[in-house]
């Protein structure tokens, strides 16, 4: 009677054991943008791919536009494992002590995507996310999103429009000097609440690039909209690294594979939406764009770059030297 249970124990043991081996790997991914921007369409593309090259023992559930949790909040949420992935934009890493990821937010400090990507792509961007593991994160790659233009309900043709201007910014010491540095009132913000803020007048403008000021509507309640390109906004893809390193070897291998695949998209539809943006932007009729000539260009590069050497002791000079030797920026040249 005893061997009888016992069989039928370790039977019932075994099936359950098989179903628990079976049941997929759930990834939670939150994020604060909505689907369509180019942080959303990859975080999507990264569940497809990782579906597929798993076959299916991995399952990534997005949640987009904050439905799990806001700007404050995911951070904390992935260090305590509520959550198992985030793609949080570069500024968010300084309040979390990692303070040279503020290189990214430096005005002007990248030209164009070439340079940029000799940096996220390279040692300096290597070194960088190795600094988070301290942390209990572990980064796998940066996405693009594009670079930032200024948008109030006045033109911006020269830095002094931006005077006296209440501006929202991302939670950065940097950002903050680089609006007090053109006169303007920084104002820290979550990103979910921007648009209200605008309506109702509680800000005057922003810094976005064109995809995050279009699928959010902020051109709807903004008149104006100066093409500066004077910042960058990109994320960086982290994990929860005891998660990670729990994982087996051979799916974290195929995740890994995922993610450069998806690296790869989420790069190429970032231009490409903030072009596709741009134009919607135009069509709408509520938004005036204005390209600024190489002078008036020049002009803004000229009042924001001393932000870099008011920012070195925050950063790090070897971080910001770092950048300069990728990229090939002279600041002494302008």
């Amino acid at each position: 009677m005893n061997i009888t249970k016992l069989l039928v124990g370790l039977v019932a043991g075994t099936l359950s054991f098989a179903a628990a081996a079976q049941q997929p790997i759930v990834i939670k991914f939150s994020h604060v943008v909505a689907q369509d921007t180019p942080k959303g369409l990859a975080a999507n593309f990264f569940a497809k791919k990782a579906d597929e090259l798993t076959k299916g023992k991995v399952k990534v559930e997005v949640y987009a536009n904050s439905t799990l949790y806001k700007d404050k909040e995911e951070m904390e949420a992935l260090q305590l494992g509520a959550v198992q992935m985030l793609a949080p934009s570069l500024a968010k890493f300084g309040p979390l002590g990692v303070k040279e990821f503020e290189v990214f937010d430096l005005p002007y400090i990248f030209d164009d995507y070439n340079e940029l990507h000799k940096v996220t792509q390279g040692p300096v961007g290597a070194q960088l996310l190795a600094k988070l593991e301290p942390k209990g994160i572990k980064g796998l790659a940066y996405w693009d999103n594009g670079f930032k233009s200024f948008s109030l309900n006045t033109p911006i043709k020269t830095p002094a429009d931006l005077k006296g201007k209440k501006l929202r910014i991302q939670s950065s010491k940097v950002l903050e000097e680089e609006i007090r540095t053109l006169g303007g009132l920084p104002q820290v913000m979550a990103f979910s609440e921007v648009y209200q803020a605008l309506q109702t007048g509680v800000v005057d403008g922003t810094e976005n690039p064109i995809s995050n000021l279009y699928t959010q509507k902020m051109h709807e309640v903004q008149k104006h909209l100066t093409l500066t390109d004077h910042g960058y906004l990109g994320y960086a893809v982290i994990v929860n690294k005891k998660f990670w390193e729990g994982l087996p070897a051979d799916v974290r291998g195929q995740l890994e594979t995922a993610m450069k695949e998806s690296t790869a998209y989420a790069n190429k539809i970032a231009k490409e939406q903030n072009d596709k943006d741009l134009e919607s932007v135009k069509k709408s009729g509520k938004t005036t764009v204005y390209v600024p000539t190489k002078e008036e260009r020049l002009a803004f590069k000229k009042a924001l770059v001393p932000v870099h050497q008011k920012m070195e002791s925050r950063i790090g000079k070897d971080i910001i030297q770092g950048v300069y030797k990728e990229t090939g920026f002279d600041p002494n040249a302008l």
